[in-house]
């Protein structure tokens, strides 16, 4: 790990005046998970660290108002995993919590840092993208509110420009009621990167939405809103061919987490099983 410089910032202006300062020297720090990794391995070499975590304006609120479920920038995963209106309103995104990292990185790791790292494999990413999740963004220049769908550009890359931080991660509060299931393959049990990851939710409407991780450079979301896939006693050969259709979009790579052709399969078989659960949770609700 090189040398570098540590800034505290209390407030947002000190925090963005230290970014613009220092332009692509400086990194912001949250949690840590994934940049003391970074720089203990030194594939970024920062001049200075900027410790977000006494900005009052980035508290790790959890706050319900306009109709959203808004999550401060410093909310840790384990805080949100046990919240009570996560739990109930947004079931699946609990889940996707439950299996990042370890306890103990859950305890550290923000949900808005884990989404800013924007890797293709965010197990969070999936549930955040069919709960319909947006990103608030602000500088020295303004606000602006970014859909999550639109967020992610590519493997470690977001739409965030120089000097610009990512505030707090937003949820549409449900207008009725639905079913959501989170589901991953992993290579082994304990803490390891999802192999494949993602969420269904089946709307009481019977529109459904699929998102998937892990295969392609982004997390992406696929919607039916011609109610097929959650119709019950619907022709299955008619339902295959959706779902390979809604696949189309994933380009799955062969790496040390599994082969092309294994992760090909397992999205079929995935999607159903997930498809089914949510379909199961809908009429429980």
């Amino acid at each position: 790990m090189r040398a570098f410089a540590y800034a505290r910032p209390q407030s947002l202006p000190e925090a963005f005046a230290l970014l613009d300062q220092h332009g692509p020297d400086a990194c912001a720090l949250a949690g840590g998970t994934d940049l003391i990794v970074a720089l203990r391995n030194r594939s970024l070499r920062p001049k200075v660290v900027v410790d977000l975590k006494r900005v009052r304006e980035l508290q790790p609120a959890i706050d319900q108002e306009d109709g959203v479920v808004r999550i401060g920038a410093n909310a840790v995963m384990a805080d949100l995993e046990h919240d009570a209106r996560i739990r109930t309103l947004f079931p699946a995104l609990g889940e996707a919590m439950a299996v990042v990292g370890s306890i103990q990185i859950r305890h550290r790791a923000t949900l808005t840092g884990n989404i800013c790292h924007a890797s293709p494999a965010a197990d969070t990413a999936p549930a955040l993208l069919v709960y319909g999740a947006a990103v608030n963004v602000a500088s020295m220049r303004g606000n602006r509110r970014v859909p999550l769908e639109r967020f992610f550009v590519g493997p470690g890359k977001t739409v965030l420009q120089p000097g610009e931080l990512a505030t707090s991660i937003e949820l549409p509060l449900p207008p009725a009621r639905r079913g959501a299931a989170f589901a991953r393959v992993t290579r082994r049990r304990g803490v390891d990167l999802a192999t494949i990851n993602l969420c269904c939710l089946v709307e009481s409407t019977g529109q459904t939405t699929l998102a998937y991780g892990a295969v392609g450079p982004t997390p992406f979301a696929v919607t039916d809103e011609s109610g097929l896939l959650a119709a019950a006693g619907g022709d299955a050969d008619a339902k295959d061919e959706l779902l390979a259709q809604m696949l189309t979009r994933a380009s799955p790579i062969s790496d040390v987490r599994g082969s092309r052709e294994y992760r090909t399969a397992m999205l079929r078989v995935m999607s159903r099983r997930a498809l089914a659960t949510a379909i199961e949770r809908l009429r429980a609700a």
